[in-house]
Order: structure tokens, then sequence, then C-alpha cells
């Protein structure tokens, strides 16, 4: 069996490595870095900067542990660069040497469709190959979203890609949009000492989870001297020397040395041949069935280019899926239990339905609530803002969750097994839970569903 593979960020490079695993005769087709936008300028470089500021505000806080820091404490700007890169060259060198010790064969260019069992590839140079393969995996990704009344000039109105690879905080920071990569990107800058402006045309910070979790994220950025204007959006943007001029809906100006547009990503479609095999699009979207075959058969669709959410993981476990069918087995993806991730100071996590859509859709359910201060764990290691929050049907079953608060991103592991099995509050929360920990959060939550917590007042 022959899979070629094309796009190398975490749904493709996931898809080749599992095809050699179970036998296939494998080439993926990456024209920049493998490990995609996810490993290049995602989810590995955003952590590793957050990482560096975590530090720095755990150096400063030390005093609070009886620990004196003496002298200033500087930040050296592009050592924390330094470090993120070295970091990202690392995990790419890695899946590069999974790619040879699994038999993996890794062509660089642009890969396209040249028919239902080919591609072609055309290298940095302008030669062209063409690929024979029995099964074809689409994972080409996404590009970020720059809405055309922002003068996108890489410098002064920047996107995540920019942002990745600045040499200097910026003094000022206009944000636009107040979603994941806006927030993480915001405090991060913050903590570096830029002031931050975050325009967000939603009521409220996070739009997608409920009011309490962007509530209780909004309090740590006004903490943080970040200023947050919610309900606007911006209808004009013009960049004036070295300064960034944005007019909001309602006629004000905000100015800051650089904007950064943060609104979302859209699917990269361009040039990949789908008209030509045949393959149906939809609404921007490759339309795909539950085994992520497309309209074609024998050529699958992964990661940001179908009609699921925007996330890494979803693109491997797509993969997965992907791959098990081309070889012949019979698998389907579920997103009942997606976890959703920011990695923010507080951190904030959740997972299947929210309480707004519960209300939304008429359901009747019930809420379990612990709030991290009331864990000895938290007060110990002095991270107790935040709470664990618990949504379960009339019968009992678990529906979704949201942690705000330290190491929300690991807790809700559980609670995701939990939702994508059907567990029950009960039977969860009969689980014994190690103490002292912040997983008694989620034991104390699940209890509260049932008005049953010992340590709520």
């Amino acid at each position: 069996m022959k899979i070629v593979v094309i796009g190398g960020g975490p749904g493709g490079y996931v898809a080749a490595i599992k095809a050699a695993m179970m036998g296939a005769e494998v080439t993926i087709v990456e024209k920049e870095k493998v490990g995609g936008t996810c490993l290049n300028v995602g989810c590995i470089p955003t952590k590793t900067l957050l990482a560096s500021s975590e530090i720095l505000e755990a150096v400063k806080e030390a005093k609070e542990f009886g620990i004196n820091v003496l002298g200033d404490v500087q930040v050296d700007f592009p050592a924390v660069m330094k470090r993120k890169d070295k970091i990202v060259e690392q995990l790419v060198k890695g899946i590069e040497f999974i790619f040879e010790s699994k038999g993996v064969k890794l062509v660089r260019g642009f890969g396209r469709l040249a028919g239902k069992d080919k591609v072609e590839v055309t290298m940095a140079d302008g030669a062209k190959e063409i690929l024979e393969a029995d099964k074809i995996i689409l994972a080409t990704g996404s590009v970020p979203i720059v809405p055309g009344m922002f003068p996108y000039d890489r410098e002064r109105i920047i996107t995540s890609d920019e942002a990745l690879f600045l040499q200097e905080a910026p003094t000022s920071l206009i944000i636009v949009g107040g979603g994941v990569i806006g927030c993480e990107f915001g405090q991060f800058f913050s903590k570096m000492g830029t002031k931050i402006t975050i325009v967000e045309m939603a009521e409220q910070l996070l739009p997608f989870e409920d009011e309490d979790v962007a509530k209780q994220l909004s309090r740590a950025f006004k903490r943080d001297k970040m200023k947050m204007i919610h309900g606007e959006k911006i209808v004009n943007c013009v960049v004036e020397g070295d300064v960034v001029k944005a007019t909001l809906e309602g006629g004000k100006t905000i100015e800051a040395e650089k904007a950064l547009i943060s609104v979302g990503r859209k699917p990269y479609l361009e040039n990949l041949g789908l008209e030509e095999v045949g393959i149906e699009v939809r609404n921007g979207k490759i339309l795909v069935n539950d085994q992520m075959e497309t309209t074609v058969p024998g050529i699958y669709a992964i990661g940001d280019i179908v009609d699921s959410p925007f996330l890494a993981h979803v693109a491997s476990k797509e993969g997965l899926v992907a791959v098990e069918n081309a070889m012949g087995k019979s698998k389907k993806i579920s997103y009942k239990a997606v976890p959703r991730c920011v990695y923010t100071d507080p951190e904030v996590a959740a997972v299947g339905i929210t309480e707004k859509q519960l209300i939304e859709k008429g359901m009747d359910y019930h809420v379990g609530r612990f709030e991290f201060r009331g864990l000895g764990k938290a007060q110990a290691i002095g991270k107790f803002q935040g709470f664990v929050k618990v949504l379960v049907d009339h019968e009992d079953k678990i529906v979704g969750a949201s942690v705000v608060g330290p190491h929300a991103t690991d807790l809700l592991a559980e609670l995701t097994v939990a939702v994508h099995l059907g567990l029950t509050a009960e039977e969860v929360g009969d689980v014994i839970h190690p103490h002292p920990t912040l997983s008694e959060a989620l034991m104390e939550a699940l209890h509260d569903v049932h008005k049953a917590c010992v340590h709520s007042l």
C-alpha cells in the first residue's frame, strides 16, 4: 500500500508515522518545516514563551515564599526567543528522526493533486516530481486571517507568525481578537513589559466559553494592568510613521507601536487541485465523512481544512482515523469530548458542552462547582485563583466541564475521559483522589453536583 500525505503538521506527520507502523510505504510532502503551524509558529513556541514569563513572575513573587532575590530582575528578550527557537528545532529534528526510523520518506516541496492516485510536487528550484499513491491524505493546515481593513505589513501590523520572531518586546501592542491566540500573546507580552490593549467584538474574552470562565481570566488580566475593550470592533486601521492607529466603531481611536491580528485562521486550500479530481468543498472546507474520507474514494482530508475544531490534537486524531480506514479498517471519528485549552495564568481548559449551550438548547442540567482556594495544595503553592465547574444532564452523565486555575490543562484529562465515556458525576466522584493535590478540586466539584461537597461553605 502506497500512501502519500500532503502536509507535515500535527495531523500529517502523525498520519504518516502511523501508516508506516501499519506497514504502508509512506511519502510525506512538506514545503516548509515538519511540525506545521503547531510546532513552528503555534502551540509549542507560544508555550515556550509563556514558560519564560511564568518564571519571571515566580521570581518576582519569590519574597512571598520566603525567598529573597537580590538585585533587579531583568528580561533578556533575545535569549527568551533563542530558547524558543532551540526547543522548536529539537522537536523538528525529533520528528525527522522518527521518519527515518520508521521508513517514512520526506519530500520537500509543494504538493498538489494531479489525479485521484497522483501527487505532483514542485520543489524549491521549480523542478517537478509525480508521486504514485494508492491512498492520499490531505493535511495542509491553515493560515491566519487578516481582514482587509488592516494594512498587513508584517512589521507594524503583524500576526502570530511574525510575533514569534520579534527580537524585542514592543512598548505597546493592540491585540485584535480576545480568543486563545490573543489572550496568550497578550499576557506574555504584558509580562515582558508591553502595554496591552485587547479589542474583542464579543461581550467577553474567549467568546465560546461560559461567562464565568471569561470573567475569571479578565480579573487576572486586570491585575496584569492589561486593558480590555469588549463589545466593540475596529472599523479602520492605519500606520502613521511609527504608530498604529485603530478607530473603534464608537469613534474612539487607540494607538500602539504594533497591532497583532488574531481573529482566527482559515483553511489552506490554494492550488491543491481539488476541483480537478472532484473533491467537494463546502463553506471553504473540504467535505469528509466520519471516516475522514472526501467525496473522492481513497482521498482523505484532516485537520484545519475540514469542518472540525482548529486544534492540533484534533488533527492528530483525525490523522490516525484516516490512516486506519486507508489501511482497510473501519474507524469513525467522534468530537464528543474535544479538549479546549488556553495557556494563560490562570490556565483555562474546557471540554464538551458549555452551560450557555445547555440553556440555549433548553436542556435540564445540574452544576457542580468548587473554588481552588478551598484546597490545601493550591494555598501551599500560592495558586488559588479559579474553579472547577462540572455540568451533568438529567441522568447525571457528565456532558461538559470547565477548569480555570493552576494546571487546568493537565487536570482536564480526567473530565475529558468522563465526557468521552459517558460517565456520571457519581461514578467519577466516587474515585479516591490523592491528597494533597489540585485534582481534589475535580472530586469536590463532582460531589457538589449532588450538594455533597464537604469542603464547600
